[in-house]
Formats: structure tokens, sequence, C-alpha cells
């Protein structure tokens, strides 16, 4: 049925949009196939390809379905991980691989299948990691392990922890590999974190961490920033996580009173 621009004063394009967004929250299309081609979609909605592929684009800006490239274009479909914060990181849980690893275990909580990608290396830190340290970032290194983290083999999180130099060179923070230990590795090295401090911040993606994560455009990311403690005051590490909001739900529990 073709499209009248008579009875609404929206871009015709924003008719079709309209149309296809209610039948892909609707459920009418297979995630699994592509969605109808370009030219199908204009006998369908009886209106230009201009108008097509401008409908088509806009879906692509909300993250609703894929940019169209290669194989056509597809319903994205994230099923959204909650990431609970005030308990990331606290006690270890182990799963019957007897795996601490607080990713892993957040994931597994949850019924999906974690993964990460690591690369290692001794770099001079970046100012603020420098500040959160108490270090001098013209003298100091860190080690940093660069993660992508991934749920059932999609991209769900960059995580760059940075660790100073002298905790870290020639223990397992600094080989590239997912490692674990009971309380966690610093603890088994002799530094127990204390306490957390979080700072939360809400921006746009660089052009890196949405290649990297596979975002759609319009995409924000949260920026979220954990500095540890041992329990007289002193920095063990900073842990920067990028967080795409439209597959992360972070997720505090705070005591009232």
């Amino acid at each position: 049925m073709a499209i009248s621009s008579g009875t609404d004063g929206r871009p015709l394009y924003e008719q079709v949009a309209e149309r296809m967004r209610s039948a892909i929250l609707a459920g009418d299309f297979d995630a699994r196939e592509p969605l109808p081609s370009e030219a199908q979609l204009r006998s369908q909605h009886g209106v230009s390809r201009d108008t097509v592929r401008k409908a088509l684009e806009l879906l692509a800006q909300e993250g609703l379905i894929t940019s169209g490239q290669g194989r056509g274009r597809f319903i994205r479909s994230y099923a959204p991980l909650r990431w609970s914060l005030s308990t990331f990181e606290g006690p270890a849980r182990a799963d019957s691989a007897g795996s601490v690893d607080a990713w892993a275990a957040e994931v597994k909580s949850q019924g999906r299948e974690p993964s990460e990608v690591i690369d290692v290396g001794i770099v001079v830190p970046p100012a603020r990691v420098a500040e959160r340290l108490r270090m001098d970032p013209s003298s100091g290194f860190v080690v940093v392990r660069r993660r992508v983290r991934y749920a059932d083999g999609q991209p769900y999180q960059l995580a760059d922890s940075y660790f100073p130099e002298q905790i870290a060179r020639g223990t397992p923070l600094a080989e590239p590999r997912s490692v674990s230990a009971p309380g966690g590795v610093l603890a088994s090295l002799g530094h127990i974190q204390a306490r957390f401090a979080d700072e939360i911040g809400i921006r746009m993606p660089t052009v890196q961490e949405a290649a990297r994560l596979g975002l759609p455009t319009g995409t924000p990311v949260a920026e979220v920033t954990r500095t540890g403690y041992e329990a007289d005051g002193t920095p063990l590490r900073v842990m920067v996580t990028i967080a795409p909001g439209d597959r992360n739900v972070l997720v505090y529990e705070v005591e009232a009173g």
C-alpha cells in the first residue's frame, strides 16, 4: 500500500521508518534473516528508492538495524547485560570450572557465555590515570591490560586496567592471557583492594571505540573509571571500562541510612 503525504505532515521516509520500526518491535521480522531488499520495500510501501534509503538510514542511526554492508541489512538483537557494579569484583563467585574471574562470573550468572581478547603492555600512563594512581606521568610506567569483553561472541565492553609497574611487572598481570586467583590476582600478590571508587560519565564513543565495538551511529557509551585502594588508601589499580548504551544496564544496590 502506497503511503500518502496528504494526511501526514511528516516526510515519507519517516512514515516508512515508523512502519518498519513497529514491525521490528512487534517481532514481524526474523532476526536471523536479512530484511527485505530496497526493491521489495519500494514495492511494499509504494515510495521511491531514495525514500526507502532514508528510512533505512534512520533505523540504522537508531540502532535497530545494521548499516547494510555485505550480506544486507539485519535487525540488531543485543540482549542487554546487567552489570552489577556494587557487587562486581566483590567476594569471588566460583563456577563449576573453578573460575573466579569477575567478568566471567558476572556473564555466566546471567546464562551467557563470556570470553575476552587481551593485549598487555608497559606504557606511560594517561594523565588522568597517573593522577588517580598518584604517579608522575613524566617518569613512571604502568602495566596496562587492554581487553575486549564478549558475551555470546558479541563485544559488550572495552576494559583497560592500569597497574603501577613495580606491582605488576613479572607477575601474571603482565601476561597476555586471562588470569584469576582466589580473592583476586592483586590479593594473591599481597595487595588487597579494600575499597573502590567509581566515576561514571556518559559520552559519544571515539571512532576507534565505535569500530572495535561495532556500534551503530548515534550510540552513546558509559565510561566507568574504577580506582582500587588498599586499606591505607594506597591506589593499586585504575580500570577504565567503555560500556555501550545499547547492550549494558549498569546496576547499583546501596544500603539506605
